[in-house]
């Protein structure tokens, strides 16, 4: 919605100039606006549901570092992939090295599930 209202924002102040000049500006406001803000915004929900993930694996008594070798094959099957400033995913060995970071907290509640 923000990035909408920018852009009617940007319409309404370039209506009085040439008909190319709007339309060269408001290429350039859809590409900045998707590679600036809307690919980044997505690649950090991904981030946040991986992280997510752990947490339930491990709650729910699966070991959350399996997740790790998951990613690992997924790097491997997954075929050819855009670079990171041109997707609404990761980069696997992006996604790996968090979901690494995030472990020691997410095996404490799989600690805590496996005494149940």
């Amino acid at each position: 919605m923000v990035t909408q209202g920018v852009g009617a924002g940007l319409s309404i102040a370039l209506s009085e100039k040439p008909q190319e000049t709007q339309m060269l500006a408001m290429a350039a406001f859809g590409v900045g606006s998707q590679l600036g803000y809307m690919l980044p915004f997505s690649r950090t929900h991904e981030y946040e549901a991986d992280e997510m993930g752990l947490y339930f694996m491990a709650m729910a008594g699966y070991d959350p570092g399996e997740s790790v070798g998951f990613w690992q094959t997924m790097a491997r099957n997954g075929g050819s992939k855009p670079p990171e400033l041109l997707s609404t995913h990761p980069l696997d060995q992006n996604r790996i090295a968090k979901i690494e970071a995030k472990l020691p907290e997410a095996m404490k509640y799989y600690r805590g599930q496996r005494g149940k």
